[in-house]
């Protein structure tokens, strides 16, 4: 029997997802629901550790897993903020092009930034669940880029499958006391495993501040680069903003 061919749904983003992720696909899901934007997952092995070293040692397996993405993406994302911030933008952009070459690639934490930027806050204050040892690149990070972590609060958890199970209420509690730090424009709530969805809203009501999440601003960002506006897409005051289509180092 002859059948027709069509060029699939209208926009294609990869994500390359951490093995020990719970969250990202989830609240992917929240904001792509109904939308014409297949999105494609692939798993890339990770620690439950969470340390400087288990993270770094992700590049060697970043290729292989991002190969494993169909081709003639618009655009790939991968899920992991703390790592982005050691290995740096470019490695993991050069690491995901090896399997898709030209593909526009960005991870949480350049996503974090080009998010601030685009709201006009560059003092805030951060919700992690990390030890020091993966805070303090992180800090280095942002600041290299103009970004003034005025305040850090941490859960002090270093295994990613605990993370997974931090309740959005402690969350909801955790920023709440983050934006009590004087002269903090946002609030950055660092993990792709850390759940917070539900309370963003709420939370940007209660406080006055944008709340800004890793999985919200790397969902944002893909789909900017790949040249979709999804404003009013998801949640919080980012989603209100036009994703930014431009690569953030």
């Amino acid at each position: 029997m002859k059948y027709d061919l069509d060029t699939g749904m209208g926009t294609r983003i990869g994500l390359v997802v951490l093995s020990t992720d719970e969250t990202l696909e989830t609240e992917a899901r929240h904001v792509l629901s109904g939308r014409d934007v297949a999105a494609h997952h692939t798993r890339i092995f990770s620690d439950n550790e969470v340390t400087a070293e288990n993270l770094i040692s992700m590049q060697e397996r970043m290729a292989a897993s991002a190969a494993l993405l169909p081709g003639e993406l618009d655009a790939v994302g991968y899920g992991c903020t703390s790592a982005s911030a050691l290995m740096g933008p470019d490695l993991v952009e050069g690491q995901v092009q090896l399997a898709h070459p030209g593909v526009p690639v960005t991870n949480p934490i350049s996503a974090v930034v080009a998010g601030l930027r685009a709201l006009n806050a560059s003092r805030i204050a951060m919700v992690t669940p990390y030890s020091a040892q993966v805070i303090a690149p992180m800090r280095n990070f942002l600041e290299s880029r103009g970004i003034e972590v005025v305040h850090n609060l941490s859960f002090g958890e270093t295994d990613d499958r605990r993370v997974a199970r931090i309740t959005e209420s402690s969350t909801h509690a955790a920023v709440t006391e983050a934006a009590r730090a004087k002269g903090v424009q946002a609030i950055f709530t660092s993990c792709t495993n850390l759940r917070t969805f539900g309370v963003i809203d709420a939370l940007e009501s209660e406080l006055g501040l944008p709340v800004i999440s890793s999985n919200q601003a790397l969902i944002w960002h893909v789909l900017g680069r790949a040249g979709t506006d999804a404003r009013g897409w998801g949640p919080g005051r980012l989603f209100q903003t036009e994703g930014v289509r431009t690569a953030v180092a």
